[in-house]
């Protein structure tokens, strides 16, 4: 259950990433029992403050206990809907003509093949361990941890 609820945490995550820094493209994810890492592309290195505020997003949306819906959709009926939000920069191979599109309504929609939380408040509490900015990538990584 753990990397279930740390896996749900990602998306809880780059939903607030989203609003605080305009980051759309997530580059790659890591989920290790509590631990995950969050990577996307960006431009510049964010402040303390940007990060703080990521935090008390993304906990402030596991507080709300919103659900968690999974949509299996026509590959392309989910594209008609979603349009490229529901993409990462690490592309879905052509041949996969079903998707399993995860919604946190107004929060965040992304195509995602793993298991999920029912409701964001059964994740716990996101703690951000640290993060790093990749200048010459433009990348930045942001490793957390779940914690009840």
């Amino acid at each position: 259950m753990d990397e279930i609820k740390t896996h749900t945490a990602l998306h809880i995550l780059k939903g607030a990433v989203v609003k605080v820094l305009g980051a759309k493209w997530t580059a790659s994810v890591y989920v290790n029992g509590n631990h995950g890492r969050l990577t996307v592309k960006y431009h510049r290195k964010p402040s303390l403050e940007e990060m703080n505020e990521i935090e008390k997003l993304a906990n402030q949306k596991i507080k709300e206990n919103v659900p968690i819906d999974v949509l299996t959709l026509p590959r392309e009926e989910a594209e008609r809907r979603f349009g490229d939000e529901i993409y990462d920069l690490f592309p879905i191979p052509e041949s996969i003509r079903t998707l399993k599109v995860v919604v946190i309504e107004d929060w965040n929609i992304n195509a995602c093949n793993k298991e999920h939380t029912r409701y964001t408040g059964e994740i716990g509490q996101i703690k951000i361990t640290k993060f790093r900015f990749r200048k010459a990538k433009e990348l930045l990584e942001i490793s957390f941890d779940v914690i009840e």
